[in-house]
Order: C-alpha cells, then sequence, then structure tokens
C-alpha cells in the first residue's frame, strides 16, 4: 500500500492557521485530502490513525489527532481516469457521519481528561489539526487495510484499542504510511 498527498506541510486550512470557519472551539477540524494506492485487491476495510510523535517532549505523549476504523473500501469512489485509487477528499471527518455511517471514528487527544476540556463529539472524535506549540513537527498518517471489519470498535474507540483489534484480527493488515509537516 502506499499513502501519498500533495503536500508535503499541513495546508494552512487543515492546521494552526486555519480560518475561523474551519475550526470549532479554536481546534481546526477540517481534514486534509490523501490518496491511497497499491491496495491488496482482498482487502475490503480501511482503518487509520493520524498522529504526532514529536509532540513527546511537549505534553509528554503522541498527540493523536484522528483515528478511522472500518471504513468500507468500495463506500469510497473509485476514479479510474485518475492517477489515484482512492482519493480521501477534504474534510472527511466531518462528512464520513453522514456519508459512511457504518464506519466510526475514534477519540483524538482532545478527548483527553488531562486536558479538562468540555466532551464535544465534534471534536474529540473527528479531526484535530497539528498546532505544533513550540516549533515545526512531523506528523504519521499510519493506514491498514484488512479483509474484515475490525470488531467491537465502536464510535469514540481509543487507538490503542484498534491496535489491538488490529493485532489479533487474524490476518496480516496491508498497511502503509506517511510522514508530513506541521509548521509552528
Amino acid at each position: 500500500m502506499k499513502i501519498s498527498a500533495d503536500f508535503t506541510v499541513v495546508p494552512d486550512d487543515f492546521a494552526k492557521a486555519a480560518p475561523p470557519e474551519y475550526r470549532n472551539g479554536g481546534i481546526p477540524v477540517v481534514s486534509f485530502p490523501f490518496y491511497i494506492d497499491a491496495i491488496d485487491p482482498d482487502a475490503a476495510y480501511m482503518h487509520w490513525a493520524f498522529t504526532d510523535p514529536d509532540s513527546i517532549p511537549v505534553c509528554g505523549f503522541e498527540w493523536i489527532h484522528w483515528t478511522v476504523a472500518n471504513l468500507p473500501i468500495d463506500a469510497l469512489m473509485y476514479d479510474f481516469n485518475d492517477s489515484h485509487a482512492l482519493a480521501i477528499p477534504p474534510d472527511f471527518s466531518r462528512q464520513m457521519p453522514s456519508m459512511i455511517p457504518e464506519a466510526v471514528q475514534g477519540r483524538n487527544s482532545s478527548a483527553s481528561k488531562l486536558l479538562g476540556r468540555p466532551a464535544d463529539p465534534a471534536v474529540t472524535m473527528r479531526y484535530n489539526g497539528p498546532q505544533p506549540p513550540d516549533k515545526d513537527h512531523d506528523y504519521y498518517l499510519h493506514v491498514w487495510a484488512t479483509k474484515r471489519p475490525l470488531a467491537g470498535l465502536n464510535q469514540g474507540f481509543w487507538l490503542n484499542e484498534m491496535l489491538h483489534v488490529l493485532r489479533e484480527c487474524g490476518e496480516t493488515p496491508d498497511q502503509g504510511g506517511i510522514f508530513v509537516t506541521g509548521r509552528a
């Protein structure tokens, strides 16, 4: 599997410099577009995590920005005239619940009890764009594809739950990833 994007630095609309209409409670909530190519032809479901390993020295843990599980590949449009097999469009995180209700999104780090923020699911269980406080950070988008949906994951799952289910799903998931930079 190959993951790609039309950028190496997350564009302003999806990150720290997002305009007010792309924010919820000051947090960027419009997800960025990306592409998934060379997927195992037997795969039927996609899952991903977008995280910030560079946040560890800042807050003590890897910040989770977005997690998705059990997205049926057939629910996405293949454009055989396009150069990419699958395109995840901009703002997919906010559109997905009404477009593909069987897919689920997990909690991001904004849901942490340590932050004491209000538990607004539109913020805590969707995409949160990069907002590095100290310097540019490298973010990692990791995508997995499986033949069957991951059992037991519901809206608001935690990343560790998805990783446990992936490890014990009875198959070796197809996978790929990409690093992108978020500007401070």
